[in-house]
């Protein structure tokens, strides 16, 4: 398996092509998978948020009179979220209102100018759709795609690239049912290979290394219709909730 790596010198803003930036890269092959950072994403569908712009409520000042976090940062945690699960030394973890649970409604002010914000794609599966369909339209070439975005985990140290949307493929590859080694079937072996393929890619993807993009080539999958919600552990299940 290769992942290659796609750079991507100029500066995304909203409606830049960037199915058009991978083609012209000329890197893909027919049954790649494309890893895209989310923040290229939010930047392109225009979830970039000028702080001085958000209104300010209540709510949001009490919870920084607390917690000492800028209010306007607060605001747009609560605008993107439909509840507050946990709040601990001025960290706000969130479900947000497209179902993940992470640090900050995955708001960030990294890699932006000073005074901005981006905001999670507001549908993440339908973004990649759009770049798979058109990539397809203008190569003919069948590729799946991942939108990635960097998460922390509640019960280990460090933070790694996770999917936040997918098209093509199944997120998860599901061994319930198959023979061990030993010839002991499998119960309960589901891998989350969307997430791995991304956290493997943000070893070539980097913070600061202009390359949002990154080519997944001879891993070998099935080409399906799936969506990122078969990832999202249900609220039942979740010890963390």
């Amino acid at each position: 398996m290769q992942i290659i790596p796609v750079h991507i010198e100029k500066e995304i803003v909203p409606h830049d092509d960037i199915s058009g930036l991978i083609i012209k890269s000329e890197k893909l092959k027919d049954g790649d998978i494309v890893v895209i950072a989310q923040k290229i994403i939010s930047k392109q569908e225009g979830r970039l948020i000028r702080l001085d712009d958000v209104t300010i409520s209540l709510l949001s000042q009490g919870i920084c009179s607390q917690y000492g976090k800028d209010s306007r940062i607060v605001e747009l945690i609560l605008s993107e979220s439909k509840r507050i699960v946990r709040m601990h030394n001025g960290i706000l973890v969130v479900e947000t209102n497209n179902g993940f649970v992470c640090a900050n409604a995955g708001i960030d002010e990294s890699n932006v100018k000073d005074g901005y914000a981006t905001l999670l794609p507001v549908n993440s599966d339908v973004s990649a759709k759009r770049i798979q369909d058109e990539i397809f339209k203008q190569t003919n070439k069948r590729i799946a795609v991942i939108i990635s975005d960097t998460f922390g985990r509640p019960f280990r140290m460090g933070q790694t690239n996770v999917a936040i949307g997918v098209s093509g493929l199944n997120p998860i590859l599901d061994y319930e049912g198959t023979l061990d080694s030993f010839k002991k079937i499998l119960r309960v072996t589901a891998i989350a290979i969307a997430d791995e393929l991304s956290s493997a890619s943000e070893l070539v993807m980097g913070k600061s290394l202009k390359c949002p993009i990154a080519i997944v080539r001879d891993y070998s999958f099935k080409f399906e219709e799936s969506a990122i919600s078969g990832l999202i552990r249900p609220e039942h299940e979740d010890l963390f909730r």
